[in-house]
């Protein structure tokens, strides 16, 4: 049985209840380091160049300006400043010709809670997680991240353009030998074994988690899914079709400001559903609101929906579906959800898909 479900994981990698106050809860233990950071740099990992071992004292952390977060505030850059100790290691893994896959393990010189934590990406990947590397070595773990197998802004996919080793590194395989190296490393400077794995990543990172779960379960213990970017291809379509909806016939072009009189129908249709009016539809699966209460009656106005304009909404709530056999592609957005934030001009992100990866 795949370790995500002996402890208590579902088929989907989604975590229970009990892991957030897991995090917060795991007694450090003071444990003794086998090897010495530095001769770390020698061991023989398989396809893999360890390029840094490097000790650093506690508030000692030297990074360049240009890796930390974009827009890094004062704050941000104070609690870098404010490590514990701990054994930093930088490596490459060329699994093959084309490949780049960076990594950093960054590992309590003391106080190890003798847990594993792999830390996900965001958007296109393209760069280390370092914010998520400090929270988990604040936290006592030993923790990993990969850069996806390329160098580059997470909102552009322009890496992929004739490298199909690097969009299969972005899929799966950097986060899968990141995970392998980063226990072996972590496993041979404490000289004991790791008690457990997790994995814990938003948006790309959920997506990550579902795919470590899927393709390789037995490399985490626990996963930590938030806001998956799952079913991604389809997913892609999805993200890009309420601006079709609303582009594709300049008549269905929806003004700014029949966005809040949309939301305001939906709230009257479906917010008492659940007994209460407070401005909140507790389950959207039960609001079953019909555009076409909308449609002007006589001429246009801000008030009401143009025909193609009640078109369009009722095509951005059903989703995208394949024109030639109806099937269902991605789900639609939900009544209440807010419109504005999902039309006009598509995110970067599907763009970048369609652009550098399905039409090349």
């Amino acid at each position: 049985m795949p370790y995500y479900r002996m402890h208590g994981f579902d088929s989907r990698g989604i975590h229970i209840s009990w892991l957030a106050g897991l995090f917060a809860s795991v007694g450090l233990l003071a444990t003794p380091l086998f090897a010495s950071c530095e001769k770390l740099k020698q061991l023989p990992v398989a396809d893999t160049v360890i390029t840094l071992a490097q000790s650093v004292p506690a508030g000692k952390l030297d990074l360049p300006a240009e890796i930390l977060p974009a827009g890094a505030t004062a704050t941000v850059r104070q609690a870098f400043s404010k490590l514990p100790a701990f054994c930093r290691v930088a490596a490459t893994i060329r699994p093959t010709k084309d490949s780049d896959i960076k990594m950093e393990i960054w590992m309590p010189a003391s106080a190890w809670n003798g847990r594993f934590l792999g830390v996900g990406n965001g958007g296109w990947g393209g760069s280390i997680a370092y914010p998520a590397l400090l929270t988990a070595l604040k936290q006592g773990f030993a923790a990993a991240s990969t850069d996806t197998g390329h160098t580059g802004k997470s909102g552009e996919a322009s890496f992929a353009l004739g490298h199909p080793e690097k969009l299969i590194d972005f899929g799966y395989r950097s986060v899968h030998l990141m995970s392998v190296d980063a226990k072996a490393i972590i496993t041979k400077f404490y000289g004991k074994p790791i008690r457990y794995s997790y994995w814990n990543g938003c948006s790309t990172g959920g997506k990550q988690a579902l795919t470590e779960a899927q393709r390789y379960p037995d490399d985490y213990d626990g996963i930590v899914a938030g806001a998956p970017a799952n079913f991604f291809t389809h997913l892609m379509f999805g993200n890009i079709w309420p601006a079709i909806a609303t582009l594709k016939d300049p008549a269905a072009k929806i003004p700014d400001e029949k966005y809040p009189v949309i939301y305001r129908a939906v709230m009257k249709a479906c917010d008492s559903l659940d007994g209460v009016e407070d401005g909140i539809i507790n389950n959207p699966e039960q609001c079953y609101f019909n555009p076409d209460t909308l449609q002007c009656k006589g001429p246009d106005s801000p008030e009401c929906l143009t025909p193609p304009q009640v078109h369009a909404v009722q095509e951005i709530y059903a989703g995208v579906k394949n024109s030639r056999t109806s099937e269902q592609i991605f789900p639609g957005l939900e009544p209440g959800s807010p419109l504005e934030q999902a039309t006009g001009a598509p995110p970067d992100h599907p763009l970048n898909f369609f652009r550098y990866i399905l039409f090349n």
